[in-house]
């Protein structure tokens, strides 16, 4: 059991680390393409409020729940809701990118990190 722990954990950070690079790649290929940033803004995991954040970036998915900041860091921003955030703004961590986005969700929601980072960059400013 120990064993497939092990190797289960060294799976995940191999791929941790190519999504990493990815993202990386994505923020330096927007950079480059001169991609407009936005302010990101965080929602609540109920849906029923957003709230600012310090990070500037940009959204990767339609829902505007994941997005690359200019650092080059994943965020998945849904949040607790709270009065705090409300008054002072949310802060999102940075958190590890999945090589497929949507993994383990319904038929046709989940897409190779690699295609979604693509199709936002040919989109270009006018995706929506």
């Amino acid at each position: 059991v120990r064993a497939h722990a092990e190797a289960d954990e060294r799976a995940r950070g191999v791929e941790q680390a190519e999504a990493a690079e990815l993202v990386a790649w994505f923020a330096a290929e927007a950079t480059r393409r001169g991609l407009r940033t936005t302010p990101l803004v965080a929602g609540s995991y109920d849906g029923r409020a957003r709230y600012r954040t310090r990070l500037t970036g940009w959204y990767v998915d339609r829902a505007r729940t994941r997005a690359v900041d200019t650092d080059g860091r994943f965020h998945l921003l849904t949040v607790p809701a709270s009065l705090r955030a409300r008054l002072l703004g949310a802060d999102p961590q940075p958190s590890p990118a999945p090589l497929v986005v949507g993994r383990g969700g319904r038929d046709g929601e989940s897409m190779p990190l690699r295609t979604l980072l693509t199709r936002r960059l040919d989109a270009g400013d006018d995706w929506r």
